[in-house]
């Protein structure tokens, strides 16, 4: 969470996700080892205003700033997600291991998928993933030495 905003324990929101479902009203965030129900939530600019229940006023408010708000996670098969990637082995589509995913890193071309080896790939090469494993279309001398 960004700051407060107004008297009435509204806060500013910066969401890292692309579903702006997870402000719908009743969803449940977790922030630390406490959990917040979101009661309302509307566009500002980039950013979201929010109302929690419980937070009543500017001093609450004020004690979320800086805090960094998780959800479960979604189902959809269609989409790549990170938790899911962390940890995969990626493979080449000729069949060759070419390293562990250890991080997703925002990039605004393609996010890149971290490799332990410091290998960065591009997203959009992700050709197929099933758990544990990521198949990628690379160019020619991507990952090559």
């Amino acid at each position: 969470m960004v700051k407060p905003h107004g008297l009435r324990g509204e806060v500013v929101v910066e969401l890292v996700t692309n579903r702006a479902e997870r402000l719908a009203a009743g969803s449940h965030l977790v922030s630390g080892d406490r959990q917040l129900v979101v009661e309302r939530a509307s566009p500002h600019g980039h950013r979201w205003i929010v109302r929690f229940a419980g937070v009543e006023d500017r001093e609450g408010a004020d004690r979320l700033r800086g805090a960094v708000l998780a959800a479960p996670p979604l189902e959809d098969p269609d989409v790549l997600w990170v938790h899911d990637l962390i940890g995969s082995v990626l493979i080449d589509t000729g069949g060759q291991a070419r390293g562990t995913v250890v991080a997703v890193e925002a990039n605004p071309a393609s996010d890149l998928l971290v490799l332990d080896n410091g290998g960065l790939v591009p997203l959009r090469f992700v050709v197929s993933h099933r758990q544990g494993t990521v198949v990628v279309d690379l160019p020619a001398g991507l990952l090559d030495p």
